[in-house]
């Protein structure tokens, strides 16, 4: 095998999807029930909204239920443009490593990077656990440049990270730091 491809996951994850389902739902349960307040009339199926003030209780629930709409319109946004998805490609018969992924819209939308494996010093493995665990593979070029290969979200387990460092360091024959 000359060729290793390793697909990148960008903004579409479950976790995306079901943090846009709860703050749409949230966005607009706060929007329906400020403005419940301020017409007068029972908007939201269900609760009552008759005791609720539109100042300074409606008001605060309005904005509220506004920003949360626009947040799950950002987020939203993100999974439709599939916002840090990618690959990472290895050819070792062309001696050519790519790394591509998308962004947001604008000039710098697909940002590429080519390398090729002479100019790799080493994979190197970084992990730092505590309440904000960073479990990350670099690729770490001869001129001290770092270029992260996972992918950014929930952390690999442990063992997982490191068979995937290794594997990879394996393949392109050159040596892994930080084990």
């Amino acid at each position: 095998m000359q060729t290793r491809y390793d697909l990148i996951l960008g903004s579409r994850r479950f976790s995306n999807y079901l943090w846009t389902l709860i703050s749409f739902s949230g966005g607009i349960g706060f929007l329906l029930a400020g403005l419940s307040s301020y017409l007068g009339v029972q908007l939201l199926p269900f609760g009552n909204t008759e005791t609720i003030v539109f100042i300074p209780q409606g008001i605060v629930m309005t904005f509220y239920g506004t920003i949360g709409i626009l947040l799950s319109l950002f987020l939203l946004l993100n999974i439709s443009l599939n916002v840090g998805g990618g690959y990472n490609s290895y050819d070792k018969s062309t001696g050519a490593i790519q790394i591509f992924r998308l962004g947001f819209p604008g000039k710098r939308r697909k940002i590429l990077l080519q390398y090729k494996i002479q100019e790799i010093k080493s994979i190197k493995l970084s992990i730092a656990e505590g309440l904000n665990p960073k479990r990350e593979i670099y690729l770490q070029t001869k001129d001290q440049r770092q270029i992260p290969l996972t992918r950014v979200g929930e952390p690999l387990l442990l063992s997982q990270i490191e068979e995937e460092a290794v594997e990879l360091a394996n393949f392109l024959n050159i040596p892994l730091e930080g084990l």
